[in-house]
């Protein structure tokens, strides 16, 4: 989820990029640039730009070395940057945006999908690459269309030809040195902003990138291209025919719009889960198959497997514990789920033909790394689950399938772990093609089901407004009990933990059918209980036993929240509060049930008047065991 912003009007270009950059370094910190076209690039005929890996501190220091040699090195009105986490090439100056070919620059946020087949076709004409990215594949090839063909010497119509060659979610900034005063952006799937002001247009992903110029912008649509000077802009579809767009007046400030207008960054990030879901998914079935991002396993390595361990630690391990039951109905494999705290202390039984998945948010936890290298060195193989592009446990892995969910600043995981749960469904899914448990057609269901969930993620949000009320109600217990069965389980374990990590509230999860084990000693008049149902369709068994589970604990005293399916009168029937969620696949209830429970954690903290983006004693990363 790279951070984009554009800029031609009056005031020097740079100065505006660089300020608006450091309001989107949360969508991307693992390196920056800037590109300005102004004298300098008439004169060369090549965009000026200075790119560094790393915070954008890196590359303000570098801009401060070039402008004490040169003064005037970077005069200009028009310019664009990008701060980037990584997705396609590790984060490196050779990598780092814009990217140039001839008098062309670009940014890019978003993946690429057939830039292996396009880079191949530049690659015929003797087009040399500078960088690992597929975003380089987009200003080759508009400096190809550029120099030669019908389009040759006109700088949009170029633009507008490169693009209709593109495949997959992008947003995409163009400059060219000899049309100063002018860029050509799009948007498939990814984010986009324009800004208004008066003598000056801005671009952005989002709006805290111009803020601080003008509160008047236009949301672009879905496969629309904007050309933006500084008198204003049009916006045309991908063939170039005039669209409209849809301006609306921004009604917060600067401090709040870093937080693209939400109070907390958790918030944000809680409203992006049906992107991060997406993103995660996409580029992942080709050819009617599953496909990870770097893979040195092959389908004979997959069909060797006779055991799965997935190591994880918090939320992580969480999703790895709905991972398990998914694996294990597609594949017929035996799955076991290890706090990777303990993994390697156990001496566990590994060997050749064990699979260990290891599970990070951001590839770099302590007690994770040292399990996957404990695996490694009993010959075992690791599949890396990350969201952190180059980082030491994909680099020690035999493959990594990336969770696409961007920079998470909330301590407390939330888009990042639904991103989690998705890709684990997909190593599920990879196991059972290269195994032949499941037929091609039934993978491509599985991965149809999954695509439809973004948008069902999308509805559940809409429960924000009663998991708010009900917080605000609750925010004075002592004590919140979480039950679940099945996949519902987990759920009930993050949700507990979730209240824990922000609330500091005794929560405990529990599977509802070890209540008459003990756990319903707890239970007492008032106690607030959550219960995460299972589908009346794919589980009526289950269904009903905890149905009995919810009698049990309703006979002597608690309160029942209820989250349950649409349409589940029994639910209904048995629940104080009913939380409703859309019907989906049983296994992948746990990406919409979850939802709920992150909303009611935050908005408790919230209640008791804590921090919800840096709760007390916890890092976002655990680099230390």
């Amino acid at each position: 989820m790279c951070g984009i912003v554009g800029y031609v009007g009056h005031r020097p270009a740079l100065g505006v990029v660089v300020e608006a950059l450091r309001r989107m370094e949360y969508r991307g910190y693992d390196s920056a640039g800037v590109a300005v076209v102004g004298p300098r690039a008439a004169q060369t005929g090549v965009v000026t730009v200075e790119k560094r890996a790393g915070k954008l501190a890196n590359l303000t220091g570098a801009l401060q070395v070039d402008i004490a040699a040169d003064p005037d090195r970077f005069a200009g009105t028009t310019g664009m940057g990008h701060t980037r986490w990584a997705t396609h090439g590790r984060p490196t100056d050779r990598n780092a945006h814009p990217h140039v070919a001839g008098g062309f620059a670009v940014v890019h946020n978003g993946i690429i999908e057939n830039y292996a087949a396009l880079r191949a076709e530049l690659e015929a004409y003797g087009v040399e690459f500078e960088s690992d990215t597929d975003t380089e594949v987009a200003v080759q090839l508009v400096q190809h269309h550029y120099v030669a063909g019908s389009t040759a010497g006109d700088f949009e119509a170029s633009a507008y030809a490169a693009l209709r060659r593109l495949d997959g979610a992008f947003t995409l900034l163009f400059v060219h040195a000899a049309h100063p005063g002018t860029i050509v952006a799009a948007r498939r799937s990814t984010p986009l902003v324009v800004g208004v002001g008066d003598g000056e247009t801005f671009l952005g992903s989002d709006v805290a990138a111009f803020i601080e110029h003008t509160r008047d912008a236009v949301e672009l649509g879905q496969d629309q291209v904007v050309i933006i000077t500084a008198g204003g802009y049009l916006i045309t579809d991908f063939a170039g025919e005039p669209q409209p767009g849809t301006p609306f007046r921004i009604d917060w400030d600067l401090e709040a719009a870093e937080k693209g207008g939400h109070d907390y960054f958790m918030l944000k990030e809680i409203e992006e889960q049906p992107a991060a879901v997406e993103n995660t998914l996409l580029g992942h079935f080709e050819g009617g198959r599953i496909v990870l991002d770097e893979q040195r396993l092959s389908d004979q390595d997959l069909r060797d497997v006779d055991k799965v361990f997935i190591v994880a630690c918090g939320s992580a391990y969480h999703s790895g514990l709905v991972a398990k039951y998914a694996i294990e109905h597609w594949t017929r494999l035996p799955c076991e789920v290890e706090l990777a705290s303990e993994f390697r202390y156990r001496d566990p039984v590994l060997g050749r033909s064990t699979l260990v998945v290891a599970i990070s948010q951001s590839g770099e936890t302590a007690d994770t790394l040292e399990a996957v290298r404990h695996a490694r060195e009993q010959k075992a193989r690791v599949l890396a689950v990350c969201n952190t592009n180059g980082a030491q446990i994909p680099r020690e892995s035999d493959a990594v399938l990336y969770t696409r969910a961007g920079p998470e600043i909330g301590v407390a995981s939330t888009k990042a772990f639904l991103a989690q749960v998705t890709a684990n469904y997909l190593v599920g899914l990879a196991l059972a093609q290269a195994r032949g448990t499941k037929y091609p057609d039934e993978v491509a269901r599985e991965y149809r089901d999954l695509e439809a969930m973004p948008a069902l993620v999308e509805k559940v949000l809409a429960t924000g407004p009663a998991m708010r009320d009900l917080a605000r109600e609750l925010a004075g217990a002592d004590t919140i009990l979480f039950l679940g069965r099945h996949v519902g389980y987990p759920v009930a374990l993050e949700g507990a933990l979730k209240l824990k990590e922000l609330a500091y509230m005794h929560a405990e999860g529990f599977a509802a059918g070890e209540l008459k084990h003990g756990p319903i000693a707890l239970i007492e008049d008032g106690l607030p209980v959550i219960v995460v149902m299972p589908s009346p369709r794919g589980r009526a068994v289950l269904h009903s036993k905890l149905v009995s589970n919810i009698r049990e604990i309703q006979a002597r005293g608690a309160r029942t929240i209820v989250i349950a399916e649409e349409g589940d009168e029994a639910a209904a029937t048995h629940a104080d509060n009913l939380i409703q969620i859309p019907a989906a696949p049983t296994l992948f209830q746990p990406l919409l049930a979850t939802v709920p429970l992150q909303i009611f954690a935050a908005e408790v903290a919230q209640a008791r008047g804590y921090d919800v983006d840096k709760p007390r004693n916890l890092a976002k990363s655990v680099t230390v065991e």
